[in-house]
């Protein structure tokens, strides 16, 4: 990789690095793929200002690999590790553990998006997240990891998911975005027995729960019939369930029976389900 010179460096904008200090000072350049590179395996190599400036940081180098088609996994691993130590400290380890509900979210499209909206997409990225914390958090559920444009809460109630996902997408599709572009988001519930452990969440419904996700598109709500199962009797009034058959979700070991989410407000026409999971 070719070492930026002072002038060649002066005239990147600011978008053309990771992060961007408070007094100005620019790091972590991400202006072509080598340097992307060379920004992932340096990040943890610099001391940023505070927590949000470090999060801000990581969402630009993530969507910058993302960009160049580069897939960080050493680096996500890492990401992944450093937090729950953290949130070991913090209290991580009092989230709900058995028979609980998952909730995974995830931004279509942001690949286009992200070229659409340049520099705005950070901005669009931020209304997205504070929508669904904003709604987990109204549901009782509990934040659990946040990696770029994805998204994994836990609920101990079913009905509570299932609330919060609705809000969110009546939100979302209410808002107005910048430019005319459409954001739009997938949602994936699942219910099963999970363990909680000192370095995360282990179990199957982790797996089954993104899976369920992926298979979405942008405005969709897709529930596992394990969940809709627990969900009877109690579930919200507004709310009905539509069967979409049973599939072979990548990964697992058996088929998932798949169920979309009807209630007013919500779009209610979609392809045909994703399940390659691309």
């Amino acid at each position: 990789m070719a070492k930026l010179t002072a002038g060649e460096r002066a005239r990147l904008p600011d978008s053309a690095f990771a992060y961007v200090d408070s007094t100005g000072k620019r790091r972590l350049p991400i202006n072509d793929e080598s340097h992307v590179r060379n920004a992932l395996a340096r990040f943890e190599q610099v001391k940023f200002e505070d927590d949000g400036a470090r999060e801000k940081a990581r969402t630009r180098l993530l969507n910058a690999a993302k960009r160049y088609g580069i897939v960080p996994v050493g680096f996500i691993t890492g990401q992944f590790a450093s937090e729950r130590k953290a949130g070991a400290r913090s209290g991580a380890n009092d989230l709900p553990s058995g028979m609980v509900t998952l909730l995974f979210t995830d931004i279509e499209g942001s690949t286009r998006l992200l070229s659409q909206l340049g520099e705005g997409y950070e901005k669009a990225l931020s209304v997205v997240r504070k929508m669904i914390q904003e709604a987990v958090g109204e549901a009782e559920g509990r934040e659990v990891e946040v990696r770029a444009d994805e998204y994994f809460a836990v609920f101990a109630e079913v009905a509570s998911a299932l609330d919060a996902s609705v809000t969110l997408q009546r939100e979302l599709g209410a808002h107005r975005w910048p430019g005319g572009v459409d954001v739009r988001v997938r949602v994936g519930i699942h219910t099963g027995d999970i363990t909680m452990t000192a370095s995360g969440y282990i179990g199957l419904p982790v797996n089954t729960a993104a899976r369920v996700c992926a298979a979405g598109h942008g405005g969709q709500i897709l529930v596992s019939g394990e969940a809709v199962n627990t969900a009877k009797g109690s579930t919200p009034d507004g709310i009905a369930f539509r069967s979409l058959g049973s599939h072979e979700l990548r990964g697992l070991p058996e088929v998932t029976e798949i169920y979309q989410i009807e209630a007013a407000g919500l779009l209610a026409r979609f392809p045909t389900l994703r399940l390659s999971g691309e």
